[in-house]
């Protein structure tokens, strides 16, 4: 695959990832506005791998904490802090994994992937951002997330396989109309694509393992650290930017999209 490509690809997954404005849509979308070859699953992993080490890294301290209680967690010992985060980063993934296989099996997840879908979900799910991000209030820290809320945030986070929906932007959603404050809706949210990177690397690496050649796996790094590098300066830059601003601008961006997607399609 050519570089300019590769890079193109990894800047826009690491870029989107965790920014409210939906991954998997721009990646959809490269193709089929550009004329661009579809990347591929391999591609697809690698630049999801290299997301998954910058929200480590960024959220470092958590990462060891629940790692510390996820033997304590997985026996069902939740007497730390440590297996609490760590059981409910669990329970958090259980709704999405249930979902995706469900859309698998039904082939609802090709049909989905079209100019018109997006369209639709940028324009809305932005609109009840905006709507989530105004009305909520901040009288909650991350530190509260409870068992309910890792499961409500759950079911906001399987909404997020409908191309379009963004995964940080529906579960932001999800805790801000909860009362958590913009900064710790975007910490939870953040934390909970952990799980669900891997779930989903686990998914589609294994085919993509065995038919990779040296020239892919060479394509592949290359992905991954650049999408690393993207992801980390965008999700720096968000949480930042959240101590004073709020989610408007990424609304305004969504809105904007959705309505010039929505003309192409039915145009």
């Amino acid at each position: 695959m050519p570089l300019f490509h590769l890079i193109l690809v990894a800047v826009i997954q690491g870029i989107t990832e965790f920014l409210p404005v939906s991954s998997s849509g721009h990646l959809i979308l490269l193709p089929g506005l550009t004329g661009l070859e579809d990347q591929g699953q391999a591609i697809d992993v690698a630049v999801h791998v290299g997301t998954l080490f910058a929200v480590i890294l960024y959220f470092w301290s958590d990462v060891k904490l629940a790692l510390s209680g996820l033997p304590r967690a997985l026996t069902g010992r939740i007497d730390t802090d440590g297996a609490r985060l760590a059981f409910l980063l669990i329970v958090s993934s259980i709704p999405v994994v249930a979902f995706g296989l469900l859309l698998k099996m039904t082939g609802l997840d090709e049909d989905m992937r079209s100019i018109a879908v997006i369209g639709w979900t940028m324009l809305v799910f932005g609109i009840v951002l905006y709507w989530a991000d105004q009305a909520g209030e901040a009288t909650r820290k991350a530190a509260d997330w409870s068992l309910r809320d890792a499961m409500v945030m759950g079911v906001w986070q399987a909404i997020a396989l409908i191309p379009g929906t963004s995964r940080s932007g529906i579960t932001i959603t999800g805790a801000r109309f909860m009362g958590y404050g913009r900064s710790d809706a975007a910490r939870l949210s953040m934390l909970m694509s952990i799980p669900v990177i891997i779930e989903s690397g686990v998914f589609l690496g294994g085919e993509a393992i065995f038919t990779a050649n040296t020239a892919l796996i060479r394509d592949s790094a290359i992905a991954a650290a650049f999408a690393f590098v993207s992801a980390l300066l965008a999700l720096t830059l968000m949480m930042r930017l959240l101590r004073s601003v709020s989610f408007t601008p990424y609304v305004v961006y969504r809105i904007v999209l959705g309505v010039v997607l929505l003309v192409v399609a039915y145009s």
